[in-house]
């Protein structure tokens, strides 16, 4: 008789499986005919076609430049667009070449920003480790740290983002229990929160930054600005990120990528790192990758200095702001009839952050959920996007993505949503 042989999985893979993602991925793919407000996916119609066609017509036509594009490249990246994300950033920042304490070496090209969240936390944690983040936080990087066998610790927030007072309530908390060794990182969404749409306020960012330089007693905490959305603004003005109030570039690390600006199927993002994280996260990644995609760099670098780069941002600006225009006004029309609903204007980004009265569960076994797909809408359970320790999980919470569905879209989907809240009351 054959033995029945084991297929033994590592740790890893083990804590990988039952991420929300593929829940409602599922969802979707189960139930094609829904009103998705719950993908965080870019406006389709707003994908950059002829720009794209024009770059990589360019890049082709120079079989130097081409050839040097179809090659390896190196785990850093393409030096001139790094030089192009560093200066952009510089200019976000308003900061002078001369006052910053960074450089080219500092910037880190990757497969889109949620590589780069993944290397520095490869590199930084250890099982058992902890990252201090908002309640709520973006879901897919609680994933990863799951995945690596880290805890993610949930901060309170509010409308001005996360609160730098809670911040150092839960640093005593977690000292008096001894395990401040553990603590390795402080991770902000810091423009247009996923899933909150928040942007962290001015004056909380430079006292962020404060508190994780004070309270590296015995080990360097980081904060990570996950900056993936700013670029995304209707409203208000920009602030400058995080990283502009590290005097000595030591603390703040910086995740962007064009996923959101430009399109996700180019798959090229950026980290801007402290120098001693510089080598170590380039060992990670020459590990995995040899280098990400090198024609895509190329391809961002030439779309980047064809100055048209900026004349699509503001395109795509102007659609999301309608989109986001409808979901606002759909809300109004739909939900403000009922008691305990509550949501803030984000400025930019692509969600809105519901609440909905506190004897709704939202989650993915509530009532509402089933209700929700029986109308013919789905979203984003909001309890997927709270950590599991530290600040207390709500449940009565949903996120709602405008990027996808065009605004009739939007206002069919909130109208269907609101008639599955009432049905649950």
């Amino acid at each position: 008789m054959t033995p029945t042989l084991e297929f033994p999985l590592s740790r890893r893979a083990q804590n990988a499986a039952g991420q929300p993602i593929s829940s409602l991925m599922q969802q979707a793919l189960a139930h094609p005919e829904l009103i998705s407000l719950a993908a965080g996916f870019v406006d389709q119609a707003s994908l950059p076609v002829e720009l794209t066609s024009a770059a990589a017509t360019s890049l082709v036509s120079d079989p130097v430049r081409a050839r040097e594009a179809l090659q390896y490249g190196t785990a850093a990246g393409h030096q001139p667009l790094r030089e192009i994300v560093l200066q952009r950033h510089r200019n976000d920042d308003g900061l002078p070449a001369c006052e910053d304490q960074l450089s080219v070496e500092n910037v880190v090209l990757t497969a889109g920003s949620n590589q780069l969240l993944h290397l520095v936390a490869d590199t930084i944690l250890n099982e058992g480790d902890l990252v201090l983040c908002g309640a709520p936080t973006y879901f897919v990087f609680m994933g990863a740290l799951a995945n690596l066998g880290a805890r993610s610790h949930g901060v309170a927030c509010d409308d001005g983002g996360l609160i730098p007072e809670a911040l150092e309530d839960e640093l005593r908390r977690i000292e008096a229990a001894g395990e401040l060794e553990r603590v390795k990182a402080i991770y902000v969404v810091s423009y247009f929160d996923n899933p909150s749409g928040i942007t962290l306020a001015a004056e909380r960012r430079p006292q962020i930054v404060e508190i994780a330089k004070r309270w590296s007693k015995k080990q360097h905490i980081y904060v990570l600005d996950d900056a993936a959305y700013r670029s995304l603004r209707y409203s208000g003005e920009d602030v400058p990120s995080l990283q502009a109030y590290d005097e000595t570039g030591e603390t703040v690390i910086v995740a962007q990528t064009f996923s959101k600006s430009f399109s996700p199927g180019i798959r090229v993002g950026w980290g801007i790192l402290p120098s001693a994280l510089v080598e170590p996260v380039l060992n990670q990644k020459g590990n995995i990758d040899f280098g990400s995609p090198h024609f895509a760099q190329h391809l961002m670098a030439q779309v980047l200095s064809s100055g048209e780069f900026d004349n699509h941002v503001a395109v795509l600006r102007e659609s999301y702001r309608e989109k986001q225009t409808a979901m606002i006004k759909a809300a109004k029309e739909f939900f403000s009839s009922l008691d305990g609903v509550h949501y803030v204007k984000p400025q930019g980004g692509l969600y809105l952050w519901m609440q909905v009265p506190e004897s709704i569960d939202t989650g993915i076994d509530g009532k509402l959920f089933a209700a929700a797909l029986q109308e013919g809408v789905m979203y984003v359970p909001g309890i997927y996007c709270y950590p599991m320790e530290g600040a207390p999980r709500r449940h009565n919470l949903m996120r709602l993505s405008f990027g996808v569905q065009t605004p009739d879209g939007i206002q069919e989907g909130m109208q269907k949503l609101a008639a599955a809240v009432r049905q649950v009351l």
